[in-house]
Parts: C-alpha cells; structure tokens; sequence
C-alpha cells in the first residue's frame, strides 16, 4: 500500500524548507515521516492514508471545543457569506474586545492582531514605549514568539544578558534581554537589583507549555509581581497558550485565586480566542493601551487585524466555554487522561511524572515534575520517543516534541481516553 504521508512529505521538502511550514511539524525531534492530515471531527484526525487517530494537540491548543464544532462552523459561515476581509473596523471587533475585557478583569483595552508572535512581539514594544526603558526580563524555556529580541537563550551567569538563539539575529538585538531560570527567585532579585532602574518589563508564560508544562511556583510568580511594581516594569503574562484555556480567566485567574489582588499589568492570547482561526491579541489597563497608534506615539498596525472570519470564530468559541460546568468537565475529563497515563507507568515501572490545568497537560519521563529548563533537560528523550512513536502507531497523536504540553477538548470522551490509555499501557510495558 502507497503510504501517501510519506508522498507528500517528499513533494512537500521539494519546495518548503524541512517540507514544513512550522518546524516542530518535520518529526525532526522523534524521527520518522510526519501525518499530513485530510480532514479532523470532533477529538479526531484522519490522515493522508485515511488513519484515524485520536488529536491532543488540537492544533496546539486553539481547538478547545475540538474539531468542526457545530456552533463555531455556523459562525463562521456566515461570516465568510458576508466578506472575507474588508480593511475596515467592524461589529464584531468591538464584540470580541467586550468579552475578552469582561472575562480578563486585568485587561481595560485590548487591540487585535493575527498571530502570537505578533502581539508577543507588539506588548514588548508597548512597554518599551510606556516606561522609556529598553531591557526585558524573559525566563529560559519560556517562548513568546519568533521576534528577534525573543530568540534568545540564557547568559552564561547570572542576570547576564543573553545570546541569540538562531541565525540572523545579530547580538545587538538581543543585548536588552536578560534571561533568566525559571522559578528562581534568586536570580530575579539579582536582575531587578542592577537593573531594576532600566527594565521595561518581565514577560512570562505563567504556565509555560514549551517545556512541556512546568507552572511558576506561588513564590516566584508572587516575587515578579512584587518587584516589577517595585521598579515599575510591567508585568506581562503570556497567555497564548493558556488563556482560556486553563481557565475561564486565563492562569492569571488561577495565580489570582493563590495570591491575594494579583494580576499582571498587560496580557498576551492567542489560540483559543480564535477557535482555529489566525487571531491573535495583546491588551492592558487603559493607560498603558492608550501609549498606542493613533492615540499614542506607539506604533502597530495589521491589515488583517480583527479578520471579520476570524472574530467570528472566536466569538462562538468564547460563547462555548462560557456556559456553566465547561470547564469543569473539560478538566476532569484531562485529570482522568493525567491520572490514567501516571498509574500505566507506574504499573510498567517507567519514571513518569505529569500535571494539567483545565484542558492543558503535560508529562514528564522523571520521578518528579521539574520547575525548570535544566531540569526538563534531563528528560531521556530515545525513551520519549519510543513513547510517541509506540502510540502514534495505535492511533494517540501527541506532540512531536519532548518539550510541548498537550491539550484535551470538550470533545473528547471517555472512550478516547480509555483507548489512549490501553495504547499507553502496551507502550509503557514494551517500554521496560
């Protein structure tokens, strides 16, 4: 039988470099041919060779309701009837803008953009312009985009600046970010310390999902807040990956619960606020989103911002998760997978760690949950990926990645996590 996945990843290399258009795409990290998907439904996928497997990565994180939800289709058709794209403000900008500040309380403005990089990217600007400082803090493991002051590993000692991550970025960019340890309270007291006077802001995943998922430790997380308003950065939470998606309010509503009248100054989204579709945001309070072009003298501009198909499909995402019990179930239904996957390695004797929030996982192949890159490290990745390729073959389809957390939908049932966990068990008994 002609393996079509294989046909056109070869087609593909021909013209697209790596044959991908994201890098993680190309299996580079675990081997082996990546699944070019026909069609997707519900908590599933079915490949070029007609393969059913069950999806958690759900485009990487946006597909909350899983696949072709009815409401969200309907949305989005009339939509597309009415224009693709008009160049001109619209009603349902102004409708996304409302429920996005209503269901973030630390958010007063918001402006739409098309991608996470972008409004990573743009909330960096914005600080920069509305403190008049040009250094940010950022944490090793953490990813906010592709900008080039963004791509950036850590120094090699502590609080020093960092170094670039990929080529073409020349080291004069990256010479105002400093990157720091992940939890380390330590290292943050000694970046606000020398540089307090000149950080314009701290940007961190709350929850980073590009180390798998490694959450900031109450202490840390109440460390950043203090001392940005201390030194008067700004705190900004990237929540692209997380907003809305571990919460109804984003982790910010989670650390918010754990940490008396916390919030960030500004926030990131992306994902799930455009249910699939290339939307993305950045917002914060008023006075800071006024330092924006045309009110202010700093500037941002999209010709596809606030894409009318787009915040249709955003809106009918977000009126989804709104209704009572959402996330409720969709958390239970991921600590059942969470639960499941840690008893089948505990029962086959592989180190296996893992831990979820709302619809957002991941897990670890160590004794116990690491709270840092270092420690993510360590991960024995020819295990991991015996793991993914053990399920893939079974039809689970996971992130082709060691380091990237997974996602569960409302979609998903408990017979897709009973059959994820039956693979799982085969795999982690072959696995001793």
């Amino acid at each position: 039988m002609t393996d079509r996945n294989a046909d056109l990843f070869e087609r593909a290399k021909a013209l697209i470099p790596g044959g991908v258009n994201s890098p993680v795409r190309a299996f580079r990290a675990v081997g082996g041919t990546p699944r070019f998907v026909q069609r997707a439904q519900g908590a599933h996928f079915w490949d070029a060779n007609g393969k059913r497997h069950i999806d958690y990565i759900g485009s990487w994180g946006p597909m909350i309701l899983g696949h072709g939800h009815p409401a969200v289709l309907d949305a989005v058709q009339k939509a597309a009837t009415d224009g693709f794209s008009f160049g001109a403000p619209t009603e349902r900008e102004v409708e996304l803008a409302e429920a996005i500040v209503d269901l973030v309380p630390s958010i007063e403005m918001v402006r739409l953009v098309s991608s996470g990089t972008e409004a990573g990217m743009s909330t960096i600007r914005l600080a920069r312009g509305a403190t008049g400082r040009k250094k940010i803090i950022k944490f090793e493991g953490c990813y906010h985009g592709h900008a080039d002051a963004l791509l950036v590993k850590a120094g090699s000692g502590l609080a020093t600046f960092g170094n670039p991550t990929s080529a073409g970025v020349p080291p004069e960019v990256v010479q105002h970010t400093l990157v720091l340890e992940y939890n380390n309270v330590a290292q943050l007291d000694a970046a606000f310390a020398e540089h307090g006077a000149d950080i314009a802001c701290l940007i961190i995943e709350p929850i980073a999902g590009n180390m798998n998922f490694v959450r900031a430790s109450v202490p840390f997380m109440t460390r950043c807040r203090e001392l940005c308003t201390q030194h008067g950065a700004l705190l900004a939470f990237d929540e692209v990956m997380t907003g809305f998606r571990v919460a109804l309010g984003g982790a910010q509503s989670v650390y918010a619960k754990l940490i008396p009248g916390f919030e960030p100054d500004m926030t990131v989204m992306g994902k799930v606020i455009g249910g699939g579709m290339p939307l993305a945001a950045f917002g914060g309070k008023r006075a800071v989103m006024e330092q924006l072009a045309p009110l202010g003298p700093v500037y941002q501009a999209g010709t596809l911002s606030g894409n009318p198909v787009a915040t249709a499909c955003g809106l009918a995402t977000l009126a989804e998760i709104r209704k009572p019990g959402f996330f409720d179930a969709l958390s239970a239904r991921t600590r059942s997978l969470v639960d499941g996957l840690q008893a089948e390695a505990r029962k086959a004797g592989v180190p296996f760690s893992a831990d979820s929030e709302g619809g957002m996982f991941g897990f670890f192949l160590l004794p116990e949950l690491p709270q840092h890159y270092q420690a993510v490290m360590k991960t024995d990745g020819a295990v991991f990926n015996k793991l993914f390729h053990g399920l893939l073959d079974r039809g689970v389809y996971i992130a082709p990645a060691l380091y990237e957390a997974g996602f569960v939908s409302a979609a998903h049932s408990a017979q897709d996590i009973e059959e994820t966990l039956a693979a799982a068990a085969q795999v982690f008994g072959a696995l001793r």
